[in-house]
């Protein structure tokens, strides 16, 4: 049944209720994961119980990290997380999801041979596919993939892969699977690196100013109800951090993979 949630008006607006219905699982994915029906509408729907151990984050957590990620996405006026909220479903509480249909002649995330990038898209790196011949991995060249590579800084996705980046008809680009978020450590792999260290534009300056206003105020507060008080505190510094250089950020100097494998 949905909501088991907060209060009612934390809900987005013209989120369904009622009893979750379960059609099918999504396969492979790393967590439980299926499309069911809520009040008519096609959602998506991850149990907690359903949730894979990992070593670096906490059992348990992964569905509020997507919940938080949908508040972020909505404070700062982008619409990336599609409607996301906690409820009660044939397998306990998970995040519920509302689904978004995307089309399947765009990519905005894709593979080609190596040094032929499509007119529009972005390099990302070269490398080889499984019938070991010469690739390249590129991106959209695109407003929606730029919001989405710094909203992917700010909550410190460590899971971008192209396959989470969903395209609707109208040219907008929706971002799902959001579960490993949020980490006080630096733990972000993207595919959307091709932007790095160009300037913040005006409006996304714009945007990352709401979002730090927000972060002291209410969506503090709604993070904080899930997430740790560092992991919201780290949260903050980001986007300071962010603000203070005024450009997208290069890959860390580190061990750790910043690029998620497989990228799709």
């Amino acid at each position: 049944m949905i909501p088991d949630h907060p209060s009612p008006e934390a809900l987005p607006d013209g989120f369904p209720t009622g009893t979750l219905t379960l059609h099918g699982r999504v396969l492979p994915a790393s967590n439980a994961t299926f499309v069911g029906e809520l009040g008519g509408v096609r959602v998506v729907y991850k149990p907690i119980a359903g949730e894979r151990p990992l070593w670096d984050f906490p059992d348990g957590t992964l569905a509020a990290r997507e919940v938080g990620s949908y508040a972020v996405s909505q404070a700062l006026g982008w619409d990336i997380v599609p409607p996301t909220v906690l409820g009660d479903g044939p397998h306990g509480p998970g995040m519920v999801q509302l689904w978004r249909d995307e089309v399947e002649d765009q990519a905005p995330v894709d593979i080609v041979a190596e040094g032929e990038v499509p007119a529009g898209y972005r390099h990302v790196f070269d490398g080889l596919d499984a019938h070991d011949q010469p690739v390249s991995l590129v991106h959209e060249d695109s407003a929606a993939l730029r919001r989405m590579a710094l909203f992917d800084v700010v909550v410190n996705n460590a899971d971008r892969k192209g396959g989470h980046v969903l395209p609707m008809a109208d040219g907008h680009r929706h971002g799902v699977d959001h579960g490993l978020t949020f980490h006080v450590e630096h733990k972000l792999r993207t595919v959307l690196w091709g932007f790095v260290g160009e300037p913040i534009s005006a409006d996304e300056d714009r945007a990352l100013r709401r979002l730090a206003a927000a972060l002291d105020a209410e969506l503090g507060a709604t993070l904080a109800a899930s997430l740790t008080d560092d992991e919201v505190a780290t949260t903050r510094r980001r986007v300071a951090r962010l603000l203070a250089r005024g450009e997208f950020p290069a890959p860390a100097s580190s061990a750790y993979p910043v690029i998620p494998w497989p990228p799709f």
